[in-house]
């Protein structure tokens, strides 16, 4: 009895003796912050546990021997270490994590801001899509950027016009005016060109996209209300890069597309090609068309010169050609009569020729000179009716950048003409002379604390033939960010900003501008508004990353540009109550094991008119939308992607409601040999179209008028192509 009593007590003796214990900290190796909710584990055993508030960590009941333990942690490279137990001694062991470079997302230098800085320690929020996001939108409408838009939280692509297909972008529930398009910074989507902007801009030759929500005014000025979307190019590089896209589709449009860029020694280039090819597509067989026939063609060489790594010239040339024809069909096909002879034509040329200049000192300062001249000839016709002129924008800007180890200071001024000239009348004869002065301080208080002040002054004289005014602004703007830990850390900005007047707007643009009265005794709109949010990031599981952003914003729009109606004329009025929207977006990203990625974003918008009786909601405007992403990728080789959109009803012009609707979308894309892939797109394949509720056109046929555009026209659509990338 003895003898197995013994046994016993050395049996207990050499458990215990295996139950080690190991205290750990994990920190950024390079800002030595202690990392809150890493996730680690013990190889081959039950074993795990998560970094506490102060990054610590303690593992019980470890056994005997060689253990492998790993730590992970969202945009950190994992880390294994090898420990052998038991140990000399109990001391806590220093866990260095360095920060992965699969988390380029946040490491990319942003543009917009001027600063050089990238997304994370930037204090104005600013949303990047990424290259890899704009060519699976490439495969859905590889002609232009409106994809892009319309499936990114927040941001509304509203169609204007039911037979031609043009469209405008609205952010945060504000009509496009008062939103900046860009292309690499420069400005010449406003005004004539708005309702044709982003369909003229083609997403092949798109590095990235920059979107600020909310005021923006310090760098970009008038129209940057509700915010500024910057299309940012590719630059040439040592390793050639040459794209080809071939793209076919069920309602009848071709799209063929080429890339090509390479920088050699001093030189570099740059050329983008694309035609597009639609015929008229009548999807509900009601004789009008709601894809208008068009042929459009875009071409855009740019040349690089490099005297030294500190200087380069750019010097492009972007020219579009389109001609666009919808309505009866009949008409369309040469085939009119007296009860066939409806149809809206579109005839646009816009060239635009951009030259820059960037010099960079020994001190990390830097000079950048940037010029644009930008001519958009446009002729819209229906029966008997024809609205034509000529949009001629000049744009200069020079800055001077100071780069500190503190802080960064950007000063410059800019000076912006826009000369709008009507064929044959010339009622709607517009323009207007800016010149703007600015300054922004961007401020390293700490590693967890940037601040960014930004202050604008801004002269303007806008005139017509019956009608002149000048005004001068003074643009504040301030931003913060907090970075709370390392899972957590939040944004916040205001900001003012104004708007001038124009009559070209999307209630115009929808009825071509037919009887609209020159502006008389109007004058800027101007806006107060911010934003603030909070991102939150960490590992659910060892495989499952998680983060989340939640942002809040307001605007409020004093003195609002409205279109009243007197007879027959239209004309423009400054209303005495202000515009007002507020509400909040959510996004939420899942991905689990780099290969399954779920984005969820939800986007509620309060934007009411409170000069309005009765209803003071805003037209074409859901309180609610929802957008959802699934996407599986094996990189190189398969890409698979289901996307689902929920958008809540909304009222129209004449008070009356839509109803809410779900679209959905399919994508699946195969590449072979690195170099070739072969796409097909099922898109909105639950053929979710407004002909379903009610025809968008009213008789008469031969003089039909037309229901507001709150959803898709053309119903389900079918595309595929192949990509060739060398």
């Amino acid at each position: 009895m003895t003898r197995y009593i013994f046994i016993l007590a050395m049996l207990m003796c050499t458990f215990t003796y295996s139950q080690n214990t190991l205290k750990v900290i994990v920190k950024d190796s390079k800002t030595q912050e202690n990392l809150i909710g890493v996730s680690a584990r013990i190889h081959n055993s039950t074993i795990s546990g998560i970094t506490d508030n102060s990054g610590f960590l303690e593992f019980n009941s470890i056994n005997n021997g060689e253990q492998k333990i790993s730590f992970s942690f969202l945009g950190y490279e994992e880390l294994v270490l090898n420990v052998i137990f038991p140990r000399k001694n109990d001391e806590t062991i220093n866990v260095q994590l360095i920060a992965s470079e699969e988390e380029e997302l946040d490491e990319v230098i942003v543009q917009s801001t001027r600063t050089s800085r990238t997304i994370r320690n930037t204090p104005t929020r600013i949303e990047s899509i990424d290259a890899e996001e704009l060519d699976e939108k490439a495969n859905m409408k590889p002609a232009n950027v409106s994809m892009v838009l319309h499936e990114s939280t927040g941001l509304q692509v509203q169609q204007t016009s039911a037979t031609s297909g043009n469209a405008s972008i609205r952010v945060q529930g504000l009509d496009g005016r008062y939103t900046q398009l860009l292309k690499d910074g420069y400005a010449n989507f406003g005004n004539f060109a708005s309702g044709l902007s982003i369909l003229e801009i083609p997403p092949l030759d798109l590095q990235q996209v920059e979107v600020i929500k909310g005021p923006s005014s310090t760098l970009y000025g008038g129209g940057a209300i509700a915010g500024v979307i910057n299309f940012i190019s590719k630059t040439p590089k040592e390793k050639g890069e040459y794209n080809f896209i071939l793209n076919q589709s069920n309602i009848n449009q071709t799209n063929i597309g080429a890339y090509a860029s390479q920088r050699k020694g001093k030189f570099g280039y740059s050329i983008l090609g694309l035609v597009n090819f639609q015929k008229a597509f009548d999807v509900d067989n009601d004789d009008f068309s709601e894809t208008p026939k068009s042929h459009n063609f875009s071409i855009n060489p740019r040349l690089f010169y490099y005297p030294s790594e500190s200087l380069s010239f750019m010097l492009g040339n972007s020219f579009t050609k389109s001609d666009m024809e919808g309505g009866d069909m009949q008409v369309i096909d040469g085939k009119a009569d007296a009860y066939h002879a409806y149809f809206e034509k579109n005839k646009t040329i816009r060239n635009t020729t951009t030259f820059e200049l960037d010099k960079k000192f020994e001190n990390l300062n830097g000079f950048k000179l940037k010029q644009s001249l930008s001519f958009f000839d446009r002729k819209i016709n229906i029966p008997d009716y024809e609205f034509s002129g000529l949009n001629v924008n000049a744009f200069t800007d020079a800055s001077y950048v100071i780069n500190k180890e503190k802080y960064t200071l950007i000063s410059g001024a800019n000076l912006v003409y826009d000369n709008f000239e009507q064929r044959n009348s010339g009622v709607l004869n517009a323009k207007s002379f800016t010149t703007g002065i600015y300054v922004q301080h961007t401020w390293d208080v700490s590693e967890n604390v940037k601040l960014e002040n930004g202050l604008r002054l801004d002269n303007v004289s806008y005139s017509n033939s019956i009608f002149s005014k000048n005004q001068t602004f003074f643009l504040p703007k301030v931003s913060a960010l907090f970075k709370i830990n390392s899972q957590w850390s939040s944004r916040v900005g205001a900001g003012l900003g104004y708007k001038i007047p124009t009559v070209f707007t999307e209630q115009t643009e929808s009825i071509q501008y037919q009887n609209v009265r020159a502006l008389q005794n109007v004058t800027a709109e101007k806006s107060i508004g911010g934003t603030a949010d909070i991102n939150y990031k960490a590992n659910i599981f060892s495989d499952l990353k998680f983060s989340a952003n939640q942002m809040f914003f307001i605007t409020k729009i004093s003195k609002p540009l409205v279109l009243e109606n007197d007879t027959d004329d239209l004309f423009f009025v400054n209303a005495s109550d202000p515009v007002l929207s507020r509400g909040f977006e959510t996004n939420l990203k899942f991905i689990y094991k780099e290969d399954f990625k779920l984005f969820a974003g939800y986007t509620f918008t309060d934007a009411q008119a409170k000069y309005l009786n009765g209803n003071q909601f805003l037209a074409l405007l859901p309180k609610n939308k929802v957008n959802l992403a699934l996407i599986y990728e094996k990189e190189n080789n398969f890409k698979m992607g289901l996307e689902g959109y929920f958008t809540d009803e909304q009222f129209l012009y004449d008070a009356s409601k839509t109803p809410a609707y779900w679209e959905f979308g399919f994508m699946i894309e195969k590449t072979l040999w690195n170099n070739f892939a072969f796409f097909i797109n099922f898109e909105n394949f639950t053929d979710t179209r407004q002909s379903n509720y009610k025809r968008v056109v009213n008789d008469p046929h031969n003089k039909p008028t037309f229901d507001d555009i709150w959803t898709h026209t053309e119903g389900f659509t079918i595309n595929g192509g192949v990509k060739i990338k060398l």
